[in-house]
Formats: C-alpha cells, structure tokens, sequence
C-alpha cells in the first residue's frame, strides 16, 4: 500500500486480498485501487465487525482501540490508530492510555502484550486461520530432524509456537533476519509466498514448512487470467 501511495501511476491492480486494496485506497484517495478478485477476503479480518467493536468501546470508555492493518475499512474508521506487526510495540508504547483494545489477532495481541506489560489488553478473539493450525508437535519434529535449524516465526502464530521460536518478526522482519544469519537451514513458520523472496536472495539456504505447506488460499485466489482480464 505504500509503494502504491509513492509510485507514479494512477492505477493499481492490487494482487491481494480485500484489505489491502481498501488499505492501498485509504492513503491514495486520488488513485484507482482494483482488487481483480472481488470474493478474496481475509477470514481474520472478517472475524471482527463494527457492531461489536462499538459494542465494546462502551463497555471500556477509556480504552485506546489499536487495529491491526488486517482489518476492514468499517472497523478501521472506529479504531484510534492502525498498526502493522512490526510497528505495533513502537505505536502501544507510545500512547499514555494504559487500557488497549487490540483487534481482531488475539495471537498477535498477546505478543505486543508481552513486549508492553504495563498496558491491560482487552484481545479481540480473532486468528489466522493459517498460522493457528500449526502445532508445537510438528515443529520439534522438525527440529529434531534436522541438527542446528533456526525456527522462525510470525506473531500470528499462537504462543505455544512462538515460546520454542528462536526468532519472531514481521514478513519484512523475517526476510531481514534470514538474510543475516549465517545459520544455513531455517524452519518458517509464517504463509509460504515468503520463500520466494528468500530463496531469491539465499540459494544456499534450506527452508522448511510445517506439514509442507502453509498457504492462505484467498492470498492465492488472483490468477494471472484474472490479472490480464
């Protein structure tokens, strides 16, 4: 969204999902932002609606509400600030409320929440259906297998993944960390479109996902015919 809101073209084809085109759309109003598949939408932000989000500002009056980027337009325009998982700790840190209402990712919430522990956390229920699925079991099988792999994970994923993670970060915050590390096999526990950057740029690297595969199949619903028509 913001290489959409820096380059000079007019139009953006947004090879996504729903959110991230409204996203691209929100910080470039003058631009026209197309979604080829309208019916791409994310299961976790659709977990949270305005309805309840309203329902729960009244409930905690003082509460700052911070969402997360994978939200809708709707629970963005009723939320004090939107972050990203790699700014969320910088943003919570720096609000003087002590009371926080995080939305939709309980997962992602719990790990600001311990990075932030004097802030009190109202966590939406909400999860990646994705990173949710993955279980502690397979990772130390994987771990077991292979001698010296680092294990890499979102903060999507639940805390049981993220206690036996040698490193959490963000898409970008992982693709920087493998890129540095000298370690040479790595366990990624996040949706699988990011091997392609790090094959790209560590040929010499082994990479390894749980069960094989992690894929968000609405991420991967815009095909190429979509794209051309």
């Amino acid at each position: 969204s913001k290489i959409a809101k820096d380059c000079e073209e007019n139009i953006i084809v947004f090879c996504g999902v729903k959110f991230m085109a409204e996203s691209a759309k929100i910080l470039s109003p003058e631009k026209t932002v197309i979604l080829p598949v309208m019916e791409a939408g994310c299961v976790m932000a659709d977990m949270a609606t305005e309805e309840g989000l309203a329902k729960l500002k009244e409930e905690h009056p003082n509460a700052k509400v911070v969402c997360y980027i994978n939200s809708s337009t709707e629970v963005k325009a009723l939320s004090d600030v939107c972050c990203t998982s790699s700014n969320a700790e910088n943003i919570i840190n720096n609000l003087e409320e002590k009371e926080i209402i995080f939305l939709p990712d309980r997962n992602l919430g719990s790990y600001i929440q311990e990075k932030t522990p004097d802030k009190k956390f109202i966590l939406w229920n909400g999860f990646c259906i994705v990173h949710e699925a993955i279980q502690k079991e397979e990772i130390l099988r994987l771990k077991s297998e292979h001698e010296g792999i680092l294990t890499v994970a979102h903060p999507e994923c639940s805390k049981e993944i993220r206690d036996i993670s040698d490193f959490i970060g963000s898409t970008s915050e992982i693709i920087n960390f493998v890129n540095n590390s000298s370690n040479k096999k790595f366990i990624i526990i996040t949706e699988e479109g990011v091997l392609h950057q790090l094959r790209k740029n560590g040929e010499e690297k082994e990479f390894y996902i749980p069960y094989g595969k992690m894929v968000c199949r609405n991420m991967k619903m815009t095909t190429l015919k979509d794209l051309y028509e």
